[in-house]
């Protein structure tokens, strides 16, 4: 294969995987300057039916526009560069992602500690709660398929089951176009999947077990037979046990029902309250047979991901499609209801709770006895003038509570002070006045950015940001977590000056985590998606 051409542009250095679905390989993009390396996915139906290859061709195009999307919106998601077919054969060309698969890291490094574990589950909840959103199952999250990015430390998910699952395509006994293959990996995949009905939790699961390979080495199936893993490893912490343990229920009803959830156990504990964050819906079911519909603009309205036509809608409960329509009318009726019924029930407990905390000299009996039968207690001794009033406690850590929009007003100082730590002259007092010590340290201490930006062959883009959007929040006592979208506008800045002619816009997207210390919030890390 070494030097072939792929459509007359992509020069074939070697392969680097081959399967039943077609090879892998990594090649260099000829028609660039830079002739950048990528990895070039070749695809090929497993049925040769002129038929079932215009299906595939078809459908081909929808999920390429889906794989382009994420990779543009998702940083820890290779970016589709381009797509074609060749020779009957379908293939994608997608970023290629310099590191090493957990795989090979755990061959190379030896077997993973709790914290670098942590890590990896902090850095990878937000890409498949990005991933749910946008009604998409991975279906294949194993560690091979995760691969520890160089460049930042980051890990960048891979290989998604979608296209490999649309080249399965076959006709049924009826003489119809079906799925006939099942996507996942033994061990890792989990019972539902393995009966062709995957949900969001599925890929809980996957992650659940690649977590646990990472701690003691042992794929799924070299596990004891009830489970009991943490006993062929050593110091984790029961916290991170009992994690792992709840998202590898055989019954997805078991495990937690997002990523979200799982990340907010995570940080603040598995018996701590989950914020309220709607659940994504379903993914919806489209036959293989069907028309697609032109592609929408993907921004606004991702396109759904492609399920085997003989699976019911993808989703929590079994309940037949039509069942669930009648029953979301009538739910979100009890619940309205309820919800109107609690807020009335809460004002009359405020009201009453407001006058019985009347000081009895203020309060007229006229009003406080409307009851004539009801006996009037005797009024207590008027204090006197010289009593000084009994202080109020101090509020313990536990009642401290911060609210969204007092964490917003954070960020957004933040950001408008961001402008002043990274021009000159540097304020980088503003810093340590927003932040922890140790992000202090990371981003203006001795070794930090500042100082190197402060260097002649600075070369760098200054950006103005400002927050746009609150996509989550949630805190507990003396933690708390939002995810924000901003718009940046940034200009790059050379040796003393902005370049005026190379201005632009981005939109990011950025998870603060946030520490309560001596009575003030303050930003102890961040992360872009």
């Amino acid at each position: 294969m070494n030097q072939q051409i792929l459509n007359n542009r992509y020069r074939i250095f070697n392969t680097l995987a081959s399967g039943g679905f077609g090879e892998t390989f990594l090649a260099q993009d000829t028609q660039m300057p830079s002739g950048r390396l990528c990895v070039i996915k070749q695809l090929k139906p497993i049925v040769n039916n002129p038929q079932i290859y215009q299906l595939v061709q078809e459908r081909f195009q929808r999920e390429a526009a889906i794989l382009e999307e994420l990779g543009e919106t998702n940083n820890q998601i290779p970016r589709l560069y381009a797509y074609f077919t060749e020779n009957g054969q379908f293939y994608l060309v997608q970023e290629w992602i310099e590191g090493e698969t957990l795989v090979k890291k755990l061959e190379t490094e030896g077997i993973f500690n709790e914290n670098f574990v942590r890590q990896i589950l902090v850095s990878l909840l937000p890409v498949l709660d990005y991933i749910h959103s946008q009604r998409i199952i991975h279906r294949d999250i194993k560690p091979g398929n995760i691969i520890w990015r160089e460049k930042d430390d980051l890990p960048v998910l891979i290989d998604f089951g979608a296209v490999k699952e649309l080249m399965g395509t076959t006709f049924n006994s009826q003489g119809n176009p079906s799925r006939s293959i099942i996507i996942g990996t033994p061990g890792f995949m989990p019972p539902e999947q393995a009966a062709g009905h995957p949900v969001y939790a599925s890929d809980l699961y996957s992650l659940g077990f690649t977590v646990i390979y990472l701690l003691t080495a042992k794929n799924p199936r070299q596990l004891p037979t009830d489970l009991s893993w943490e006993n062929l490893t050593t110091n984790i912490t029961p916290q991170l046990i009992e994690i792992l343990n709840k998202v590898i229920q055989p019954n997805p009803s078991d495990r937690y029902s997002t990523a979200g959830e799982m990340l907010h156990a995570l940080n603040f504990g598995p018996t701590a309250m989950a914020p309220t964050v709607p659940s994504p819906p379903p993914p919806i079911l489209l036959p293989v047979s069907e028309t697609p519909e032109p592609i929408p603009t993907l921004v606004t309205s991702p396109p759904p991901e492609v399920l085997n036509s003989s699976q019911s809608v993808v989703s929590e409960s079994p309940t037949p499609k039509s069942s669930v329509s009648r029953m979301r009318d009538w739910q979100k009726a009890i619940i309205t209801g309820s919800i109107i019924g609690g807020f009335i029930l809460m004002g009359i407990v405020l009201v009453n709770s407001i006058s019985t905390d009347k000081s009895p000299e203020k309060v007229d009996s006229s009003t406080t006895n409307k009851n004539p039968d009801q006996e009037i207690s005797p009024s207590p001794i008027p204090k006197t003038s010289t009593q000084s009033p009994k202080p109020q406690p101090s509020p313990s850590k536990a009642e401290i509570f911060i609210k969204e929009t007092e964490i917003a007003k954070l960020i957004e100082t933040w950001l408008k002070a961001k402008a002043k730590m990274f021009y000159p002259p540097y304020n980088s007092q503003i810093a340590k006045e927003l932040t922890t010590g140790d992000f202090y340290e990371k981003i203006a201490g001795a070794n930090g950015s500042i100082n190197w930006l402060k260097s002649n062959n600075a070369y760098y883009k200054y950006g103005v940001q400002r927050l746009d959007a609150i996509e989550q929040f949630f805190a507990n006592n003396d933690s708390a977590t939002i995810k924000v979208r901003i718009t940046e506008e940034y200009s790059l800045y050379r040796n003393g000056k902005i370049d005026p002619n190379e201005t632009d816009f981005k939109t990011l997207t950025i998870i603060y985590n946030l520490k309560l210390i001596d009575g003030q919030w303050k930003i102890s890390n961040s992360r872009t998606l």
